[in-house]
Protein backbone atom coordinates (compact mmCIF):
# COMPACT_ATOMS: atom_id res chain seq x y z
CA UNK A 1 0.00 0.00 0.00
CA UNK A 2 1.52 3.36 -1.00
CA UNK A 3 2.61 5.78 1.74
CA UNK A 4 0.00 8.37 0.69
CA UNK A 5 -2.84 5.88 1.19
CA UNK A 6 -1.49 4.75 4.56
CA UNK A 7 -1.17 8.40 5.62
CA UNK A 8 -4.73 9.12 4.39
CA UNK A 9 -6.15 6.21 6.41
CA UNK A 10 -4.25 7.06 9.60
CA UNK A 11 -4.88 10.82 9.44
CA UNK A 12 -8.53 10.43 8.49
CA UNK A 13 -9.18 7.98 11.32
CA UNK A 14 -7.60 10.43 13.77
CA UNK A 15 -9.50 13.38 12.26
CA UNK A 16 -12.82 11.52 12.49
CA UNK A 17 -12.21 10.70 16.14
CA UNK A 18 -11.27 14.29 16.93
CA UNK A 19 -13.96 15.86 14.73
CA UNK A 20 -16.83 13.54 15.75
CA UNK A 21 -18.38 16.09 18.15
CA UNK A 22 -17.96 18.85 15.55
CA UNK A 23 -19.50 16.63 12.86
CA UNK A 24 -22.46 15.90 15.13
CA UNK A 25 -22.87 19.60 15.90
CA UNK A 26 -22.67 20.64 12.22
CA UNK A 27 -25.11 17.90 11.19
CA UNK A 28 -27.52 19.06 13.89
CA UNK A 29 -27.19 22.69 12.78
CA UNK A 30 -27.84 21.72 9.16
CA UNK A 31 -30.88 19.60 10.11
CA UNK A 32 -32.41 22.25 12.36
CA UNK A 33 -31.93 25.25 10.07
CA UNK A 34 -33.12 23.88 6.74
CA UNK A 35 -35.44 21.28 5.25
CA UNK A 36 -34.67 18.25 3.18
CA UNK A 37 -32.15 15.43 3.40
CA UNK A 38 -29.18 15.97 5.69
CA UNK A 39 -26.64 14.94 3.06
CA UNK A 40 -26.40 16.16 -0.52
CA UNK A 41 -25.00 13.67 -3.04
CA UNK A 42 -23.16 14.76 -6.17
CA UNK A 43 -21.66 12.38 -8.71
CA UNK A 44 -17.91 12.86 -9.13
CA UNK A 45 -15.18 11.12 -11.09
CA UNK A 46 -12.71 9.30 -8.88
CA UNK A 47 -9.51 7.38 -9.46
CA UNK A 48 -9.51 5.87 -12.93
CA UNK A 49 -12.69 7.80 -13.77
CA UNK A 50 -14.87 5.60 -11.55
CA UNK A 51 -17.93 7.61 -10.51
CA UNK A 52 -18.89 7.92 -6.85
CA UNK A 53 -21.54 9.86 -4.93
CA UNK A 54 -19.72 12.59 -3.00
CA UNK A 55 -21.42 13.62 0.25
CA UNK A 56 -21.73 17.16 1.56
CA UNK A 57 -23.83 18.45 4.46
CA UNK A 58 -26.88 20.27 3.21
CA UNK A 59 -26.58 23.95 4.07
CA UNK A 60 -28.94 26.81 3.37
CA UNK A 61 -26.89 29.95 2.60
CA UNK A 62 -29.87 32.06 3.66
CA UNK A 63 -29.51 30.98 7.30
CA UNK A 64 -26.72 32.11 9.66
CA UNK A 65 -25.83 28.48 10.45
CA UNK A 66 -25.70 27.58 6.76
CA UNK A 67 -23.47 30.55 5.94
CA UNK A 68 -21.15 29.67 8.82
CA UNK A 69 -20.92 25.99 7.81
CA UNK A 70 -20.08 26.97 4.23
CA UNK A 71 -17.68 29.77 5.11
CA UNK A 72 -15.61 27.55 7.39
CA UNK A 73 -16.03 24.59 4.99
CA UNK A 74 -17.58 22.42 7.71
CA UNK A 75 -20.11 21.19 5.16
CA UNK A 76 -17.38 18.96 3.66
CA UNK A 77 -16.68 16.96 6.85
CA UNK A 78 -18.68 13.95 5.56
CA UNK A 79 -16.12 13.62 2.77
CA UNK A 80 -13.73 12.11 5.30
CA UNK A 81 -15.79 8.93 4.85
CA UNK A 82 -14.83 8.92 1.15
CA UNK A 83 -11.16 8.97 2.13
CA UNK A 84 -11.67 5.87 4.28
CA UNK A 85 -13.49 4.16 1.41
CA UNK A 86 -10.66 4.98 -1.00
CA UNK A 87 -12.74 7.23 -3.27
CA UNK A 88 -10.95 10.41 -2.24
CA UNK A 89 -7.71 11.51 -0.63
CA UNK A 90 -7.17 14.19 1.99
CA UNK A 91 -5.17 16.15 -0.59
CA UNK A 92 -5.69 16.08 -4.33
CA UNK A 93 -7.27 17.86 -7.25
CA UNK A 94 -10.80 19.21 -7.04
CA UNK A 95 -13.39 16.42 -7.49
CA UNK A 96 -15.13 17.03 -10.82
CA UNK A 97 -18.32 15.60 -12.29
CA UNK A 98 -17.77 12.84 -14.85
CA UNK A 99 -17.37 14.36 -18.31
CA UNK A 100 -16.40 17.82 -17.02
CA UNK A 101 -14.37 19.77 -19.58
CA UNK A 102 -11.31 19.63 -17.29
CA UNK A 103 -11.68 15.95 -16.43
CA UNK A 104 -8.58 15.07 -18.41
CA UNK A 105 -6.82 11.73 -18.32
CA UNK A 106 -4.15 13.28 -16.07
CA UNK A 107 -6.74 14.00 -13.36
CA UNK A 108 -7.86 10.39 -13.33
CA UNK A 109 -4.48 9.00 -12.20
CA UNK A 110 -4.89 10.39 -8.67
CA UNK A 111 -7.78 10.44 -6.22
CA UNK A 112 -9.60 13.75 -5.92
CA UNK A 113 -9.00 15.51 -2.61
CA UNK A 114 -10.93 17.18 0.15
CA UNK A 115 -8.36 19.94 0.01
CA UNK A 116 -5.76 20.84 -2.55
CA UNK A 117 -3.29 23.35 -3.84
CA UNK A 118 -5.84 25.81 -5.23
CA UNK A 119 -8.03 25.61 -2.13
CA UNK A 120 -5.18 26.83 0.06
CA UNK A 121 -3.78 29.25 -2.53
CA UNK A 122 -6.73 31.56 -2.99
CA UNK A 123 -9.94 29.51 -2.80
CA UNK A 124 -12.73 31.08 -4.82
CA UNK A 125 -10.79 34.21 -5.70
CA UNK A 126 -9.05 32.53 -8.64
CA UNK A 127 -10.64 32.09 -12.05
CA UNK A 128 -11.40 28.46 -12.96
CA UNK A 129 -8.51 28.26 -15.46
CA UNK A 130 -5.95 29.12 -12.76
CA UNK A 131 -7.52 26.63 -10.34
CA UNK A 132 -7.24 23.98 -13.04
CA UNK A 133 -3.55 24.83 -13.61
CA UNK A 134 -2.86 24.48 -9.86
CA UNK A 135 -4.62 21.11 -9.81
CA UNK A 136 -2.60 19.90 -12.79
CA UNK A 137 0.60 21.15 -11.15
CA UNK A 138 -0.28 19.16 -8.05
CA UNK A 139 -0.93 16.03 -10.12
CA UNK A 140 2.48 16.33 -11.79
CA UNK A 141 4.42 17.19 -8.61
CA UNK A 142 2.54 15.44 -5.80
CA UNK A 143 4.45 13.79 -3.00
CA UNK A 144 3.79 13.30 0.69
CA UNK A 145 5.77 16.42 1.68
CA UNK A 146 3.58 18.60 -0.56
CA UNK A 147 0.48 16.97 0.93
CA UNK A 148 1.69 17.80 4.45
CA UNK A 149 2.39 21.42 3.44
CA UNK A 150 -1.10 21.75 1.94
CA UNK A 151 -2.72 20.18 5.01
CA UNK A 152 -0.97 22.62 7.35
CA UNK A 153 -2.34 25.51 5.27
CA UNK A 154 -5.89 24.12 5.01
CA UNK A 155 -7.30 25.15 8.40
CA UNK A 156 -5.96 28.73 8.20
CA UNK A 157 -7.32 29.00 4.64
CA UNK A 158 -10.74 27.70 5.71
CA UNK A 159 -10.90 30.13 8.63
CA UNK A 160 -9.69 33.12 6.61
CA UNK A 161 -12.21 35.81 5.77
CA UNK A 162 -11.80 35.19 2.04
CA UNK A 163 -14.75 33.97 -0.03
Amino acid sequence: MPAKRIFDLAATTALLLIAAPLLLLTATAAAVTSRGPLLVRNTRAGLGGRPFEMLTLRTDPRTPAGRLLRRWRLDVLPRLLHVLRGEMSLVGPCPLPPGHRSATRARLVVRPGITGLWQVSARSELPWEEMDVLDLHYIEQHWLGLDLAILTRTLPAALATRG
